[in-house]
């Protein structure tokens, strides 16, 4: 178990990492109760790659479904296998996301993701009861499809106290996989939170997949290419992110706090 996108235990986003042997993945029926056991956003699932492309293949489950891509899991199996002496410098994982490219640093671990450029679009029917806060504008995130909800102030965004019915009612009838909420920040450059009911996921505590649409928004917003996020959960995180043309570049470090067998 390791706390992704945290610069001390306890947090960050934990994630779950579990190295498989080379060979055969195991059955989906049995990774997912795994996901579910360890009860965390994600629990990730990496084994030896046999393409010439990759080092690694990549899946990541919620307790209750497998996802497209998350960053928090992909930046805590970097860091689970740089521990383990298993990899350095860059990584490339083989995902249901094409090739991600992880590299391992003094200072962090970088994540090279695909952007997922918002798009305008028309503010869904009860979105301000569902996030408890009037929308000043709204976007999809990309193919991830995710609501990108822009508020007024970072106040607003920390103050969001979601209706998560209603909330999951929007996310089935529009088909998204979550809700970001932002504003600009005072500290950071901007502040989020992230809600994911329909995942099994209330509230993500830092989403790093949500920063590839962050990071684009934000950069053309504030006219500027590096920029400090901090997703306001509970627990907190700081991602630091960039961007060119297609990509988006998230940085962050992480802390294991439980090594150990799998036992069953």
């Amino acid at each position: 178990m390791i706390d992704a996108f945290a610069e001390r235990p306890f947090t960050g986003n934990p994630a779950g990492v579990c190295l498989l042997d080379a060979g055969e993945w195991p059955d989906e029926a049995w990774m997912l109760a795994v996901a579910a056991e360890m009860n965390h956003a994600e629990t990730a699932f990496a084994r030896p790659s046999e393409r010439a492309d990759a080092d690694w293949d990549l899946r990541w489950f919620t307790p209750t479904l497998e996802e497209r891509l998350c960053g928090h899991a992909t930046l805590a199996t970097t860091h689970a296998l740089a521990s383990d002496g298993k990899v350095s410098g860059k990584v490339s994982f083989a995902t249901r996301s094409g090739i991600l490219i992880a590299e391992v640093a003094d200072d962090g671990i970088t994540l090279d993701f695909p952007v997922n450029r918002p798009i305008e679009t028309p503010v869904p029917d009860r979105l301000a009861a569902a996030v408890a806060a009037e929308p000043i504008e709204v976007y999809i995130a990309g193919e991830l499809r995710d609501l990108l909800v822009v508020v007024r102030d970072e106040a607003t965004v920390r103050a969001v106290v979601p209706d998560y019915d209603v909330m999951t009612g929007i996310i089935q009838r529009e088909k998204l996989r979550g809700v970001i909420v932002t504003a600009e920040g005072s500290e950071y450059d901007f502040v989020s939170r992230f809600f994911a009911p329909g995942s099994g996921i209330p509230e993500d505590p830092v989403t790093g997949s949500a920063h590839t649409s962050l990071a684009p928004y934000w950069g053309e917003r504030l006219g500027r290419n590096e920029l400090v996020g901090y997703q306001a959960s509970a627990r907190g995180g700081v991602v630091r992110v960039s961007s060119s043309g297609d990509r988006v570049y998230l940085k962050g470090q992480a802390i294991t706090v439980l090594d150990g067998e799998l036992l069953v």
